[in-house]
């Protein structure tokens, strides 16, 4: 059984998503907010799972906001730290404290779109194919080995609200995916920083998600 922390800032839609998949060999030992008011935590709640709030306002700077985070993380012995929808940017030292056990997912196909306004940006460089990438979690912002990632078309009459939707829904196939392939213990990072999935994966869903996933966690639509 692999343990792992959650953490979020709003409504952590892909917490719920992680939550919802009841991943066999997962056991969510914590939802941990950065704001007191954040909505997922109700959700959290209502499935059981241990809230906790380490306000950042509360702390005079990053470092020490990042100490107080790993403290409270660590009560709980992760296997695993999960960033969904974390709107921190943490320091080298957090970082490295769970270097191989922290993952993030970006709404964009990195290496392209780091950073925010991902979903905008897509439509302005004019790309015809945009996604969302689950990746280990590395010094550099949005950077570090990509695990899974899966794409959606880009349409004319896209806006930022319809994209964003349209790759929302894949980030909610993709996540829950990574996760219980970390608890499989099947991911393995080559030493150029690429992630394998031990055993292979399953090419029966849809091409747009790389690599493909295994059921049951979920189907592309």
């Amino acid at each position: 059984m692999k343990s792992i922390v959650i953490l979020i800032s709003g409504r952590g839609s892909n917490m719920e998503a992680i939550v919802r998949a009841r991943i066999p060999g997962v056991r969510i030992a914590a939802v941990i907010a950065n704001r007191p008011g954040a909505s997922g935590l109700v959700f959290a709640q209502a499935n059981g799972i241990d809230t906790r709030v380490v306000d950042h306002t509360a702390y005079a700077d990053r470092v020490s906001f990042d100490d107080a985070l790993a403290e409270c993380i660590d009560a709980h012995a992760p296997d695993l730290v999960v960033l969904a929808g974390f709107m921190r940017v943490l320091t080298d030292g957090f970082v490295r404290r769970y270097e191989g056990r922290l993952l993030n997912i970006h709404p964009s196909l990195l290496p392209a779109f780091p950073g925010l306004h991902t979903h905008r940006r897509a439509i302005e460089a004019g790309v015809k194919v945009h996604g969302a990438t689950v990746h280990f979690v590395t010094a550099e912002l949005d950077d570090g080995p990509i695990v899974v990632q899966a794409a959606v078309p880009v349409r004319a009459d896209d806006d930022e609200a319809t994209l964003a939707a349209r790759v929302l829904a894949r980030e909610h196939l993709i996540y829950p995916q990574a996760v219980r392939w970390f608890a499989e213990d099947r991911l393995v990072i080559d030493g150029k920083g690429r992630v394998s999935v031990r055993g292979g994966c399953s090419d029966e869903v849809s091409a747009w998600i790389v690599p493909a996933l295994d059921a049951p966690t979920g189907e592309a639509s």
